[in-house]
């Protein structure tokens, strides 16, 4: 059947989704659980902020401490917007308090040590908090040290891109990709051997560099590299293919089995780590996604796998509950948790309910009943104004929310408008605890 949409349907249908996504994991009628326990969450990011505000309707009579020193909390999703010209900096930040609920105490500092066995976080002035259950759900860390030559202080100048250090950089990495849009030359896009937040990330900021040099009609100066670790250009094998055809649509060849390993700002020269040994490439225009890993305070804590991402640091964690396989009494969330999936803000939305039941059944003394399947998402933006709307799971399966309506490998306006309308609002409603 061909469904077509008008432009006023489109939008319906984007609000819409949009209200369906912010109410998609719906905040359900649960009988509160009477309970004195104390509950520790490391993190105010997305998957800290939410579960906080879940819990104090959860739980009756809980203490919920908070421990993060940010005061500004990011709206992640949005900064490939930003390094594209698309938005502001400010379109992603907000602060840290404006989210939280009433009925928690945060503690305004970073955690320094954990001890699972004495049950203890550590604080940087030196307080330690006991907890009877922790959740940690600090993020990741950006390793910017591993790529020899760099440093943030270099981001919007001399052809050197870099959006995930945050949104002043995201918001420089646009000054030096407008200036390679205007006058062309060589484009290196590139991305890192480790784990990362939204692996479409590189591959979004790929397809809207070419897309805004296309459309100023400036696409002829310039040659499109993208250069990563990996074999394949995305995860899902599916998606990789069409990523594949996309590139080879649009003229951007790619270098795969490519480790970044240096750059030598004076020669505009990156050197990669290559299965037959080191390899040097010239650009005008580069954007570095450096290694990410476990904040120090987790690899230090003994909750790290032992047997794999061992240069990484992730929670050992079972994939379904998020709890950890050797301390029962502690949960992992969001970026840090050591499962194949789920790095990005829309698997936070479905890992959230997952904790919030495994801390309820646990105080209870019963069996949780939520599981997460490696439900992802990634609005993957192939130009302005189109987008893929990809959602997948640990198997990858496609998992598309809106099925027999947005085709999930077609590059459409609507799930561009999904990501544009839909997304924040569904971000929001979910820092909340109603998503």
């Amino acid at each position: 059947m061909d469904i077509k949409f008008n432009r006023r349907q489109m939008l319906s249908l984007a609000a819409g989704g949009a209200a369906l996504a912010a109410t998609g994991t719906a905040e359900r009628a649960e009988a509160q659980v009477l309970t004195k326990a104390r509950i520790v969450i490391i993190g105010a990011g997305a998957g800290g902020t939410s579960l906080a505000n879940r819990l104090v309707k959860r739980l009756d009579g809980a203490e919920i401490i908070l421990i993060d020193p940010r005061v500004d909390h990011l709206y992640q999703p949005g900064l490939s917007l930003v390094a594209a010209g698309l938005k502001p900096a400010d379109y992603v930040v907000s602060k840290t308090t404006d989210w939280l609920p009433s009925g928690i105490s945060l503690i305004a500092e970073a955690a320094a040590a954990i001890d699972p066995e004495a049950k203890v976080v550590d604080t940087t002035s030196g307080q330690k908090i006991p907890y009877d259950f922790l959740v940690v759900a600090p993020g990741l860390v950006l390793d910017h040290d591993a790529i020899e030559g760099f440093s943030l202080d270099m981001v919007g100048k001399n052809g050197i891109g870099a959006l995930y250090a945050g949104p002043q950089y995201a918001a420089a990495t646009w000054q030096a990709a407008q200036n390679f849009t205007e006058n062309g030359g060589i484009g290196l896009f590139t991305r890192p051997e480790t784990e990362m937040k939204c692996a479409g990330a590189p591959l979004k900021h790929t397809f809207l560099i070419e897309d805004i040099a296309r459309t100023a009609g400036t696409r002829g100066k310039a040659e499109y590299h993208y250069a990563a670790p990996q074999a394949s250009l995305f995860g899902v094998p599916i998606v990789a293919e069409k990523v594949r055809m996309l590139f080879g649509d649009r003229g951007i060849s790619t270098s795969m089995q490519h480790t970044l390993k240096a750059i030598d700002a004076g020669q505009k020269r990156a050197t990669f780590e290559t299965p037959d040994g080191s390899a040097e490439m010239d650009y005008d225009y580069i954007h570095v996604i450096p290694p990410q890993r476990a904040p120090e305070v987790i690899r230090q804590s003994g909750l790290s796998w032992a047997d794999k991402w061992t240069d990484q640091g992730w929670v050992e964690c079972d994939m379904g509950s998020l709890r950890h396989l050797r301390y029962d009494t502690i949960w992992a969330l969001g970026d840090v948790a050591g499962v194949p999936k789920g790095k990005t803000a829309a698997s936070v939305k479905w890992q959230v309910p997952v904790v919030e039941e495994g801390l309820a059944s646990a105080i209870e003394g019963r069996e949780a009943t939520e599981f997460y399947n490696g439900y992802t998402s990634c609005p993957m933006i192939t130009r302005v104004g189109r987008a893929m709307l990809v959602e997948f799971d640990y198997n990858n399966n496609l998992t598309p929310s809106f099925p027999g309506i947005i085709a999930p490998l077609e590059e459409l306006w609507i799930s561009w408008l999904m990501k544009e309308v839909a997304l924040k609002a569904t971000y929001n409603a979910m820092l909340r605890g109603r998503a």
